[in-house]
C-alpha cells in the first residue's frame, strides 16, 4: 500500500500542532523561511535549544506529553522534546512521525544511574522523523547545546539531508551512546507502551513514584 505522507502532517492527541502555543512556537521558530528543509532545521535548533534536557522531569501525567504543554515549558526529557519536534515540523507543513530506540548512554553519571535502578540503557529513547526531500531522515533534538558545552560533547546538529542521531564517542573521545534497538516509528505517542517498557527496565518505583528529585546539570554526564 502507498504510504501517504499528509498522514504524517494531521494532528492528533499528542501531536496537537493546532493549539495557539505550539503555532506560536513554530512561527517564532521558522521567522518566516518558506523551504521546507531551512524549516526543519530551524525548528530542530529551537526545539534543542529553547528546552533543557532534564531527564529527571518524567511525569506520570499523559497531558504533560502534549505538544501543547511542551511547546509551554523550557525543560523535557528526550521524548516530550521529539513530540514537539514532530508537531511543530507538522505545523510548519512538514510530514513528521516519532521513533524509538534503546541507547546505552557510557556518560552516565552515578546519580542518574542510581534513579534508573543501575542501568545504563535509556529504553525508548524519542526522536523524530522528517520527510524531506523525498526521504525520510531522523533527528534527536535531545541535549541543548548548553549542557553538551559543559559536558565536552559536541551538540547535534541537523542539516535537513543527513541523519542526526546520538554521537558514539564525546569530544575526547570516550564512548558515549550506543544504538542497542531501534523501534522503529510511531504516527501517535505510544505513551502506554513507554511506560510499560520503563516499569520493566527500571521498576515502578521511576514510574509511579512521580516524585523529582533535587539535582543539577552535573546529574546528567560525566566530565
Amino acid at each position: 500500500m502507498t504510504e501517504r505522507h499528509d498522514d504524517f502532517t494531521q494532528p492528533t492527541h499528542f501531536l496537537d500542532w493546532r493549539d495557539p502555543a505550539v503555532l506560536a512556537f513554530t512561527d517564532a521558530a521558522v521567522r518566516g523561511t518558506a523551504h521546507p528543509v531551512d524549516r526543519a532545521r530551524l525548528i530542530f535548533l529551537a526545539v534543542r535549544d529553547q528546552l533543557w534536557y532534564d531527564p529527571y522531569t518524567l511525569s506520570t501525567h499523559p497531558a504533560d506529553y502534549r505538544a501543547s504543554s511542551i511547546a509551554r515549558r523550557d525543560y523535557g526529557w528526550c521524548v516530550p522534546k521529539a513530540v514537539l519536534l514532530t508537531a511543530a515540523c507538522r505545523a510548519a507543513g512538514i510530514p513528521a512521525r516519532l521513533g524509538f530506540a534503546d541507547v546505552r548512554n557510557h556518560l552516565q553519571t552515578d546519580t542518574l544511574r542510581a534513579r534508573m535502578g543501575g542501568s545504563d540503557l535509556f529504553v525508548y529513547h524519542g526522536y523524530s522523523e522528517l520527510y524531506l526531500d523525498g526521504r525520510w531522515v531522523k533527528a534527536t533534538p535531545a541535549f541543548n547545546k548548553e549542557l553538551c558545552a559543559r559536558f565536552g560533547v559536541p551538540p547535534i546538529d541537523f542539516d535537513g539531508v543527513h541523519d542526526a542521531l546520538m554521537h558514539p564517542y564525546s569530544a575526547d573521545g570516550s564512548r558515549f551512546m550506543d544504538y542497542v534497538t531501534d523501534h522503529g516509528w510511531y504516527p501517535e505517542l505510544p505513551l502506554a507502551e513507554i511506560f510499560a517498557a520503563l516499569r520493566a527496565e527500571y521498576g515502578s518505583d521511576l514510574i509511579d513514584s512521580n516524585d523529582i528529585a533535587a539535582h543539577t546539570p552535573e546529574d546528567t554526564f560525566t566530565r
